[in-house]
C-alpha cells in the first residue's frame, strides 16, 4: 500500500473522532452535534465552512491555485434508531440508536482528507467535502441538492465511498454501472364487506382477495419482466381482521421494490396496480394502491469510475481492487448527486469483524445490526483514496 503518510501520522486522532461520533449518534435531521464537531474542526484547520442546507449538512471549500476547476467528496453523518449491544468504551451513550452503518467512520474519513489537503494543497482547483445529513431513509441528498448544493457549489463530478463487511480489509470494490437498487415502498388496502367468519357469503372477504394479489404480483418478476433484468417484490406485511370469527371489512399489503433501472421500476409499478385492480374488481372489492418512490438507482458513470479505480489502485495495489464486485439491492441516496452529476461510488473493505474491541456483542459485524462496529484501520486508508482522487482530478500544471 502506498497510503499518505502524514495521515498516518494523524490516524490516532481520526480514531478518537470517529470514536466519539461512535459514543454520540443522531438520526437524521438532528445531527447537531455531529455537525458541529465537523464545522469545528474543519475551521480549526482553516477550510471554510457554509452551514445549513438539508438542515443539519456542512459543506467545507478546500480551494488552492487558479483553476475554476471543482469535485466534490461527500460523507454521509446519521445514525440508525437500533439498541446497540456492544459494550466497549465507545459504544453508544443514547439509547435507541446507533452508528450500525459506519457514517462515523466515513465522517472521520473526509476530515482526515480535509486535515491533509488544507495542510498540503497538493492541487490545482476546488474541493468541496460534502457532509451530509440523512441517508437512513430521510433522503438527505436530495434535500441539499434542493437547498442549492450544486448551484452553490459548482462541480464537474461527485464521489462517495461505503465501507462493506466481507470485502477485506484494506481493499475496494466498485463496478461501472447500477451498483445498488432503487428503493420504493408500497401500500395497498384491500376494502370488501365484513361478516360473520360462519356466513361468508353475506360478505365480501378482502383477505382472500388479498392473498390473489399477492400471488398474482409474483408473476410480475418472473414472468412479465425480461429474466436478464433484476428485481425484487417483497410483501413484508400482510395486516386483516382483529377476531377470528369475523371476515374484516379491509385488508392491507405492505413491502418493497427494488430495481437497478427505473424502465423495470415503471413496468412494475404499472402492472402491480392493473392486477390489484383487476383482481379485486373480479372479487367485487376495491383497492386504494399507494407505491411511493424512495430513491433511484445507484449507477456509477464509466469516466469517473474508471478514474477512481486508478485512484484506489495507487494507493492500495491493483489486486485490491475488484473492478466487477457484486451490485447490491441495497439502495444509498447518493444516486440522487449521481442523476445531477457524474461520479463515482465505491465500496471499501471492513473486514469480518475480527478489529471490534473487547465487549462488543455476539452478533455478526454486518451493516444494521447492533453488534456491529467501524474498523478503524480504515480511517487512513480512505482519506488516502479521497487525497489521491483530488491530486489526479485536480493535477498541479
Amino acid at each position: 500500500m502506498k497510503l499518505v503518510e502524514p495521515i498516518l501520522a494523524f490516524q490516532p486522532e481520526l480514531q478518537e473522532i470517529r470514536r466519539d461520533l461512535h459514543a454520540h449518534p443522531e438520526l437524521c435531521y438532528e445531527e447537531q452535534r455531529t455537525a458541529d464537531v465537523v464545522a469545528a474542526r474543519l475551521t480549526e484547520w482553516g477550510i471554510p465552512i457554509v452551514r445549513g442546507l438539508g438542515v443539519t449538512g456542512v459543506v467545507g471549500i478546500v480551494r488552492n491555485g487558479t483553476s475554476n476547476r471543482a469535485i466534490g467528496l461527500r460523507a454521509d453523518m446519521d445514525a440508525l434508531p437500533m439498541q446497540e449491544i456492544n459494550g466497549f468504551a465507545h459504544a453508544s451513550r443514547h439509547p435507541g440508536k446507533m452508528h450500525a452503518c459506519g457514517h462515523d467512520g466515513h465522517t472521520a474519513m473526509l476530515l482526515g482528507a480535509a486535515h491533509h489537503l488544507a495542510q498540503h494543497r497538493n492541487f490545482d482547483g476546488t474541493v468541496y467535502l460534502i457532509f451530509q445529513p440523512a441517508e437512513e431513509g430521510g433522503g438527505g441528498a436530495r434535500r441539499m441538492m434542493d437547498d442549492g448544493l450544486f448551484q452553490q457549489f459548482p462541480m464537474e463530478a461527485v464521489y462517495g465511498m461505503h465501507n462493506w463487511p466481507g470485502i477485506a480489509e484494506g481493499h475496494f470494490g466498485v463496478v461501472s454501472g447500477p451498483m445498488m437498487a432503487s428503493s420504493n415502498e408500497f401500500r395497498v388496502t384491500v376494502r370488501g364487506k365484513g361478516a360473520h367468519a360462519a356466513q361468508p357469503h353475506r360478505g365480501i372477504d378482502p383477505v382472500m382477495v388479498a392473498v390473489q394479489i399477492a400471488q398474482a404480483w409474483q408473476t410480475i418478476v418472473s414472468r412479465e419482466k425480461n429474466p436478464l433484468e433484476s428485481a425484487v417484490l417483497s410483501i413484508t406485511q400482510i395486516h386483516a381482521g382483529s377476531a377470528t370469527n369475523v371476515i374484516p371489512d379491509e385488508a392491507e399489503l405492505v413491502g418493497t421494490v427494488r430495481t437497478f433501472s427505473t424502465g423495470v421500476l415503471d413496468l412494475i409499478q404499472r402492472r402491480m396496480e392493473e392486477m390489484a385492480n383487476g383482481v379485486a374488481a373480479a372479487f367485487n372489492a376495491s383497492v386504494n394502491f399507494s407505491f411511493k418512490r424512495n430513491y433511484p438507482p445507484l449507477i456509477n458513470h464509466p469516466e469517473q469510475t474508471a478514474f477512481a479505480v486508478e485512484a484506489m489502485r495507487d494507493v492500495v495495489g491493483a489486486e485490491r481492487v475488484d473492478t466487477n464486485v457484486e451490485p447490491t439491492m441495497g439502495a444509498e441516496d447518493f444516486a440522487f448527486m449521481l442523476q445531477e452529476k457524474p461520479g463515482c461510488y465505491v465500496f471499501i473493505g471492513n473486514g469480518e469483524g475480527t478489529h471490534r474491541a473487547g465487549g462488543h456483542g455476539l452478533g455478526p459485524c454486518q451493516l444494521h445490526n447492533t453488534s456491529y462496529d467501524f474498523n478503524d484501520k480504515l480511517l487512513p486508508i480512505g482519506a488516502s483514496y479521497w487525497v489521491r482522487l483530488v491530486e489526479m482530478s485536480l493535477p498541479k500544471a
